[in-house]
């Protein structure tokens, strides 16, 4: 899988960028706020249809414009397709191969990215929300109808919280309207944390081997699901169903006098173990961050193993992050199979054949130049 070119129109700081990429690696080179991020984020955004960085669309369409728009010509399967994002004050566009499609769910999963930036870094130490998005967002790349359970879980979620707010300050009696939503929140709370148990399976199989390379067989890397219901892997997904209507009944009067709903996928969590020890809690920065390599390099390999083909590789300002040794079993991976992007300040002090073989585009203040 490769994107073979890109073209910006009112991106961040880009009026207008055409770029073509033949190579396997990738090297954007700047100083910083020169556009390095924004140009990673602009293909991030082609795959995810939104941003890594904000929530807000409007971030992205360069100040006093009307709309953004990032097109990418992409190859994958053997054959060539282009797709298509516009961002406006009306909403999003997203456009596979000429055709609009109605439904985002229906286009993520086109074009496969993972994406590691030095906020990765923190994955393992940062907040819940972070891991969350993480398994959401790759879930979502190999099973592009958990987008849009999770976008239905979601957009009840937040009815039912306000209906819960509405009931704790008027203290109204009737209960059924918040039992309807329960029970639609529910149905895809289910799938959702099924799905996230299978994907945790898949998971672990690559992580916890390529963590043992990096740790050189000394360390043990055990991931665990932290739910808020009494849900495990084992159960079908009907048995999840139950589970979820006895607690959410049990704690019916508690979330009315909290004004919120207290369990479901929106508050489950990741947990990581090194030789039995919390890694969060107990595990030092280096296995800490040698955790959050893992993972990453795993994705590369369960999307492999998934789609049949290795997604691309962003690394945004990360290499200057990792020591030595790690930033080689990254590099090493990806060798001569994994088109990849990399945005440095500069390349000294990165030594390693894959960088030596690679096309460099530098930028500077929303310019890019290609180099040779």
């Amino acid at each position: 899988m490769n994107i073979e070119q890109l073209s910006l129109a009112n991106f961040r700081n880009y009026d207008q960028l055409d770029l073509q990429f033949d190579h396997k690696v990738n090297v954007i080179i700047g100083e910083n706020a020169q556009g390095k991020t924004n140009l990673m984020e602009s293909i991030y955004v082609l795959a995810f249809s939104r941003s890594h960085r904000t929530p807000r669309d409007k971030e992205l369409i360069k100040w006093d414009e009307d709309y953004a728009k990032i097109k990418g010509k992409v190859f994958k399967r053997n054959r060539h397709f282009p797709m298509e994002i516009t961002l406006s004050q009306k909403g999003k566009k997203a456009k596979y191969n000429h055709i609009e499609q109605k439904k985002l769910s229906d286009y993520i999963g086109f074009l496969n990215v993972v994406m590691f930036a030095p906020e990765d870094l923190n994955l393992v130490k940062g907040s819940p929300q972070q891991r969350r998005r993480f398994i959401d967002m790759e879930i979502g790349q190999i099973q592009p109808t958990y987008v849009y359970h999770l976008g239905q879980f979601q957009k009840i979620l937040k009815q039912r919280n306000a209906l819960l707010k509405d009931y704790q300050r008027k203290q109204t009696k009737d209960r059924t309207m918040l039992r309807i939503l329960t029970e639609q929140l529910i149905e895809h709370a289910a799938i959702i944390v099924k799905r996230r148990f299978q994907f945790l399976q898949l998971l672990r199989n690559w992580a916890e081997p390529i963590h043992s390379g990096i740790s050189r067989q000394l360390e043990q890397l055990d991931i665990r699901y932290d739910a808020t219901s009494d849900v495990s892997e084992q159960m079908e997904l009907s048995k999840i169903v139950k589970v979820y209507q006895d607690h959410f009944s049990d704690i019916e009067t508690r979330e009315v006098e909290r004004g919120t709903s207290l369990i479901g996928p929106h508050r489950d969590d990741l947990l990581f173990y090194v030789n039995g020890q919390n890694v969060q809690t107990f595990g030092s920065q280096g296995q800490q961050r040698t955790t959050a390599l893992s993972l990453k390099l795993a994705e590369i390999e369960l999307i492999y193993n998934e789609v049949g083909e290795y997604p691309i590789l962003l690394l945004d300002d990360v290499l200057s992050e990792l020591d030595d040794h790690r930033q080689s079993h990254l590099l090493d991976t990806i060798q001569g199979k994994v088109q990849t992007f990399v945005s440095t300040t500069s390349v000294d002090g990165i030594r390693h054949d894959t960088l030596s073989k690679s096309e460099i585009f530098h930028v500077q203040k929303g310019t890019v130049v290609k180099e040779g």
